[in-house]
């Protein structure tokens, strides 16, 4: 930590200059030792040349000042150094002391040869001894300027005064020089004293600089090197040391570049080859001036990473670190970006780059495949036992195919319950037909998930082609045909792909945008089919149909356009259009006669429902109570709740609700006192078999039973055949009934013709009713 700046009162120097200076006072003591010895002995032989005593006494002072002189300097350096200015001060105090002494026993040794005791050899030894060590005041003293001013006054006031005392003019005119003299020793003293203080104040500026480099050199995360021009390093630091298996970073001073990395290569981290290619890349970049970095594999599964850059004044610097967890970060996102997080099977997108690397090498005349397979009915699963158990189940599939995985066959999870599997080298279709019969083998089974026993069961398309005739995305779209195709068959098998089905989804593909222009178009047309009352053989109501009638293939069947519409979602916009069609048509008609819709279970998802409705009474100017909607079981399987309150709103608002295609659900007696219906409408599957069947004839009976006392009127479907019928009126007795036997469905005119039309049928049901009573 860097001393404080501060100025002391009568030291005009920082405190850390200022100890350092107090100490030079104490430094090369024997060459003081010498001088007195010299100046003593000068001392004692002027006394036995003269025989005066008072040399002989200025001799004993000279060696008791010296002697205490030596002492006070052994004394000090046997000491540490002063920390404190006051410490120093009082060192400085002692020397000033025995320094003051010393120049007043040198100043009357010249005092009586000048003048006292006079003798020419006298005056001449004293003079020059005594200015001999003035010339060293400055030199020695410069660390205290009062010991300056003290030493020169001593020395040079007693020369002055024994030449002012000899009187004459010429030894007055030495005497008084003695002034300039006195200040050029000042200010010689001074200069030293500046020149040594500048000197020093760099030089403590220049150590607190290496010591902030050095700290922070070492406490880099990085290692670091820096070569000198000879391409050897001249600087390293702390973590360059560890990482490099030293001690210290001064073992690292002197190497090169190739003893560096030998000395990872003695310690079996690093390959010799990896040492040769790493000083290459380095070597290159401080040539070229250029940045280069290079990531090294160490045997013990560390990774350090080298980077080489040119520096100043021709050194070049490479610092490495270990970058073991960023590297291991890396393969991590890697990981995630190229495998599924559930299953660890490659992702759609790895492997369509993985087939792509398999395809475009080897021989591009070889058979390669390409299978699709989709879990049956996997969406049950989710809805009814929610998706950590349908997460299970995707899991435990993957595991077993996970098996089949190797050079020559790649599995992947293409997403949801889909998984793609490809074979890169097959012989012939026999041969890749054994190999997916042994996969559906091993993958279909029972497995327990979070306590529930699962049934594996899937289906899947594949398709064979040469390497060269195909690519990825073209297989994955013909092996998802025969997937389509499988699921058509039955599920739980796989298909073959064949030129044939690629027709088929062109043809597909094509009806579906025809379909979509159509019901843009508005070029769909509504048909209704009379609902005949029982009791008076006359139409009671209609059902509104849809039909399409394509401009190249005629008419489509419903059963064909409705679920493409489904899968297309346009099945909202084919209800709007029937509702809206049907009211208009049906204000037209008598006014007993009502018309049915069926909305279809997306219609239900939203409140937009209600809207719709409303929207198509307004516009049509139909009272409510002639519109009947039908809700089918799956609407209602969707969301009861939701479903039930969309249906509490439009029965507010005055529209019968009837239940659709009723018996074909799983719970449907449930809905008859839950939901408010006006009406059951049973399903033709009743009707097929009643005259041959009699527990089908029980069946309906029930139904109607149990209808009736709810307050429901009672609709049966599928009436064909005049036996139908007369059983229908005699044994169970139904409100309405519709079928082909009162024809095909009808325009709206042909409605409005037939309104006031008594069937046939009327006086044989009259008769027949009759006789089972009899």
């Amino acid at each position: 930590m860097r001393a404080p700046d501060v100025r002391r009162k009568n030291n005009e120097i920082p405190v850390d200059v200022y100890i350092p200076f107090v100490e030079t006072l104490f430094r090369d003591g024997s060459t003081l030792a010498v001088g007195m010895i010299a100046q003593t002995m000068l001392m004692v032989v002027v006394w036995w040349k003269t025989a005066h005593p008072l040399y002989l006494v200025i001799a004993l002072c000279m060696l008791l000042v010296g002697t205490l002189r030596l002492r006070n300097f052994r004394k000090y350096n046997n000491l540490p150094a002063a920390t404190t200015w006051e410490e120093a001060r009082k060192r400085e105090n002692d020397y000033i002391l025995y320094g003051s002494l010393h120049g007043l026993v040198l100043g009357a040794f010249c005092l009586a040869g000048i003048y006292f005791a006079y003798d020419p050899f006298a005056e001449i030894a004293a003079v020059c001894v005594t200015l001999a060590s003035a010339t060293s005041i400055a030199g020695r003293n410069y660390g205290s300027p009062r010991m300056v001013v003290i030493l020169t006054v001593t020395m040079t006031w007693a020369i002055s005064l024994g030449f002012l005392l000899r009187g004459d003019f010429y030894h007055v005119f030495l005497g008084l020089l003695s002034a300039p003299f006195l200040y050029a020793i000042r200010k010689f003293a001074d200069t030293v004293r500046d020149v040594l203080f500048t000197a020093v104040s760099e030089e403590k500026k220049a150590n607190r600089l290496a010591q902030r480099f050095n700290r922070a050199l070492n406490t880099m995360s990085h290692g670091l090197v820096m070569l000198g021009p000879d391409g050897r390093v001249a600087v390293a630091n702390a973590e360059a040391a560890h990482l490099m298996s030293v001690r210290a970073p001064e073992a690292l001073l002197g190497r090169s570049i190739h003893g560096l990395l030998m000395r990872g290569v003695a310690a079996g981290q690093l390959a010799l080859k990896d040492c040769r290619y790493i000083e290459a890349q380095l070597t290159r970049a401080l040539r070229e001036g250029r940045d280069r970095k290079v990531l090294v594999s160490l045997s013990n599964g560390r990774f350090l990473e080298f980077s080489a850059r040119e520096g100043s004044q021709e050194l070049g610097v490479i610092t490495f670190e270990d970058v073991t967890a960023r590297v291991a970060a890396e393969e991590k996102i890697r990981f995630m970006a190229r495998y599924d997080s559930l299953t660890g099977l490659p992702n759609r997108a790895y492997f369509h780059e993985v087939v792509d690397e398999c395809m475009f090498a080897g021989d591009r005349d070889r058979l390669c495949a390409l299978a699709v397979l989709d879990l049956d009915d996997f969406k049950s699963v989710n809805d009814t036992l929610g998706h950590p158990v349908g997460d299970g189940l995707i899991y435990a599939v993957a595991e077993r195919l996970a098996v089949f995985a190797g050079d020559n066959v790649k599995v992947s999870r293409f997403g949801g319950d889909e998984f793609m599997i490809y074979f890169d080298q097959v012989d012939s279709e026999a041969h890749l037909g054994s190999m997916l019969d042994r996969i559906f083998a091993a993958m279909q089974g029972e497995v327990d998930v979070a306590g529930h026993v699962l049934r594996i069961q899937a289906s899947g398309g594949a398709v064979l082609a040469r390497v060269r005739d195909s690519d990825v995305d073209t297989m994955i779209v013909k092996a998802d045909l025969a997937l389509y195709k499988a699921k058509d068959m039955g599920k739980n098998g796989w298909q073959l792909f064949e030129s044939v089905m690629d027709a088929a989804f062109r043809n597909r593909q094509m009806m579906k945008a025809d379909l979509r222009a159509a019901v843009e178009a508005g070029a769909l047309r509504v048909v209704f089919q009379p609902i005949v009352s029982m009791s008076t053989m006359r139409i009671a109501s209609c059902e509104a149909l849809c039909r399409w009638d394509h401009p190249d293939l005629g008419p489509v069947s419903p059963s064909t356009f409705i679920p493409l519409a489904e899968e297309m979602g346009i099945v909202s916009d084919i209800s709007t259009f029937v509702l809206q069609a049907a009211c208009a048509e049906c204000s037209k008609w008598p006014a007993p006669i009502s018309v049915s819709v069926n909305l279809s279970a997306k219609d239900f998802r939203n409140r937009d429902v209600v809207d719709k409705v409303r929207a198509a009474l307004a516009a049509s100017g139909l009272a409510a109570n002639r519109l009947e909607i039908e809700v089918t079981e799956t609407a209602l399987l969707d969301d009861k709740s939701q479903t039930r309150a969309y249906v509490e709103e439009l029965k507010s608002i005055g529209i019968r609700i009837a239940l659709d295609d009723f018996g074909t659900g799983y719970s449907s007696l449930s809905y008859l006192h839950k939901l408010p219906l006006d009406k059951v409408k049973i399903d033709r599957s009743f009707l097929a078999d009643v005259a041959q069947n009699p527990r089908s004839l029980q069946l309906l009976k029930g139904i109607v039973d149990l209808s009736r006392p709810l307050g429901l009127t009672v609709t049966v479907e599928g009436v064909e055949t005049f036996e139908q019928l007369k059983i229908l009126a005699v044994a169970v007795q139904p409100d309405l009934v519709q079928g082909f036997l009162f024809g095909s469905a009808l325009s709206s005119s042909g409605i409005e013709t037939m309104s006031n039309t008594v069937w046939p049928f009327a006086q044989d049901l009259s008769r027949a009713r009759k006789a089972a009573n009899r």
